[in-house]
């Protein structure tokens, strides 16, 4: 079984910056992707940034130049740089990780307000 621990959310004012965490513990092997989605209220779970095991990354549009995705393969880490957060960013931000199945975390809220 494959755990993966949040952490980085918060409070931030438009224009401000967070960074979140995730740390993949358990049995993990052939980790494919991994990456982040998130889920405002009234609305689907989206695909905000992933990064595949040969390093490419894909990132929802509406995030391009503001989020950055990257990894610690040792660690098996991946972390969300986000800048220049404006409302819309407001969800619960979940982590993801793909083997031959997909595993979640218990997701970690995000809100951007002044």
């Amino acid at each position: 079984q494959v755990q993966l621990a949040e952490s980085g959310g918060g409070l931030v004012q438009p224009g401000g910056s967070l960074r979140l965490s995730c740390a993949a513990s358990g049995r993990i092997s052939g980790i494919s992707a991994m990456g982040w989605y998130r889920q405002a209220p009234g609305k689907q779970r989206e695909l905000v940034a992933a990064i595949a095991a040969g390093g490419s990354t894909n990132y929802a549009d509406s995030v391009k130049g503001r989020f950055t995705i990257s990894r610690d393969k040792e660690k098996n880490t991946v972390y969300l740089q986000m800048n220049s957060l404006n409302p819309e960013d407001t969800a619960v931000y979940y982590c993801w990780l793909i083997t031959y199945k997909d595993y979640w975390g218990h997701g970690t809220q995000v809100t951007v307000s002044s």
